[in-house]
């Protein structure tokens, strides 16, 4: 691509490109109809540039986890006015007191349960929210919502707004991955694009020997190959320049020319052989582990440095997660599967001194009550009304919280973060206006955060 001498000192003079996000180069792309793709302005100067968010399935207890509730242990096994999964389940229930210990970690003195000794070593990382809430208390619809922001109608998913809002840094690679080994609640619809351009929905990477399936070439001669590739990418585009506006088109062609790349570099990627054993051991991946989220998190800090916009990964599916019904040591196992690699993920990007260019979101769909269901019960049951997630990386002071719940973890009592914030806050953070990245279908604007959502003040 080349611009004339008029364009590049227009492009000057419009000045302070990257007060907006973008260099002159980038913008110089896409004003030059780069690839569909191609990395866009932002709204405002970014924190972050790229996103990776982990989604702990299930709904894990935020009582048991980040938001500590003395007073549950005090008064454990007294009657409460409990709210239940419908309003005719809303009784008075036993309080649980939390069988975990909590204690006060890093610089910061930030509350860590002992489920995550190794988050407590980046303890002044971690930008903790205890103010969650969503709408609801089902698996499905909240997974829904934490992934869209819509709990009723699957609409695009947060990924596929960011690739469609930002583009993405390298065009051989998909901008939205999703690293998930079993389908979670609501399965694909979590990393749909829905009605935006299918180019921007999520691809699921599948953890195992074989992370994509026939990316290796079958043709015997790359020359040949090459020129067959080349071939049909002419006959593509004229076809494509004689149906204008089919983006089914548009997203086809550009499927292809990922695939390319992926043939290309992905055999490379998904080989963490070469990787130290200090790094693979750091992650707590053991050897000929390819499914593990310790595995997966090293990948999303691989394809992080390969400039894909942002990775999702799903820590578990439907069936064998949080969900911790009958007893909450069941997130014994869960928290020991999750605790190490995601230290470890912000550990190793902080080293490379990626961290500060990444988002880091862990979250899940809602909390866990702090009652039980019948006097003997060891277990929690959904909850909507109060829950935590973390931020991390982005710059943000970490080894704060944000918002408080009661002494009993049932109430918010302090500046409530409905999901839409949270979205609202992520996108801010990439250095996008949530209010003002929008598509128009169906004959209204349509947004992640509906027509709702506040930025929290980091």
């Amino acid at each position: 691509m080349t611009l004339s001498r008029r364009q590049w000192l227009s492009l000057l003079a419009a000045g302070g490109c990257s007060s907006v996000g973008v260099s002159p180069l980038l913008f110089a792309a896409e004003q030059k109809g780069a690839h569909v793709l191609a990395p866009k302005r932002t709204h405002h100067s970014p924190r972050a540039r790229q996103l990776v968010m982990i989604f702990l399935t299930g709904g894990y207890s935020h009582v048991d986890t980040f938001d500590p509730k003395p007073a549950l242990k005090a008064k454990h096994g007294e009657p409460f006015p409990a709210v239940g999964l419908r309003p005719e389940e809303a009784r008075k229930q036993p309080l649980l007191g939390s069988p975990f210990e909590f204690e006060q970690c890093g610089e910061s003195g930030l509350w860590i349960s002992e489920l995550f000794p190794h988050l407590k070593t980046v303890a002044d990382d971690l930008f903790v929210i205890r103010s969650m809430h969503t709408d609801i208390v089902e698996h499905f619809q909240a997974t829904l919502a934490m992934h869209t922001g819509s709990a009723t109608i699957p609409l695009p998913s947060v990924g596929a707004w960011l690739s469609y809002g930002l583009g993405t840094y390298n065009p051989n690679l998909p901008s939205y991955v999703v690293l998930a080994e079993h389908l979670p609640y609501a399965g694909s619809q979590v990393w749909d694009s829905n009605f935006l351009p299918p180019i921007h929905q999520g691809v699921r990477i599948l953890p195992g020997n074989d992370p994509i399936a026939d990316v290796k070439s079958p043709a015997l001669s790359m020359t040949l190959a090459e020129l067959e590739a080349e071939m049909l990418r002419e006959v593509n585009r004229w076809h494509a320049q004689t149906r204008p506006g089919d983006e089914n088109l548009l997203a086809r062609s550009a499927s292809f020319e990922s695939a390319r790349g992926l043939m290309e570099i992905a055999p490379d990627i998904f080989d963490v052989t070469n990787e130290s054993s200090f790094i693979r051991s750091g992650y707590g991946i053991a050897d000929g582990d390819t499914t593990s989220i310790a595995w997966q998190c090293l990948m999303a800090r691989r394809l992080i440095e390969q400039g894909v916009r942002t990775i999702e990964i799903i820590d578990s599916g439907s069936s064998n997660n949080w969900d911790a019904h009958g007893n909450m040591d069941d997130h014994r196992p869960m928290a020991k599967r999750a605790d190490q690699p995601i230290a470890m993920l912000i550990r190793d990007l902080k080293q490379r001194g990626l961290l500060d260019d990444v988002l880091i979101a862990v979250c899940t769909e809602f909390g866990r009550t702090p009652w039980t269901d019948s006097p003997t019960g060891k277990g929690r049951n959904h909850y909507a009304k109060a829950f935590t997630c973390l931020l991390a990386g982005a710059g943000i002071e970490g080894g704060r919280t944000y918002g408080a719940t009661d002494e009993f973890g049932s109430s918010i009592i302090e500046n409530p973060c409905h999901v839409h914030d949270y979205h609202a806050t992520i996108l801010n953070l990439l250095g996008i206006d949530h209010t003002r990245l929008t598509y128009h279908f169906a004959g209204r604007n349509y947004r992640l955060t509906d027509v709702y959502g506040n930025v929290i003040p980091l």
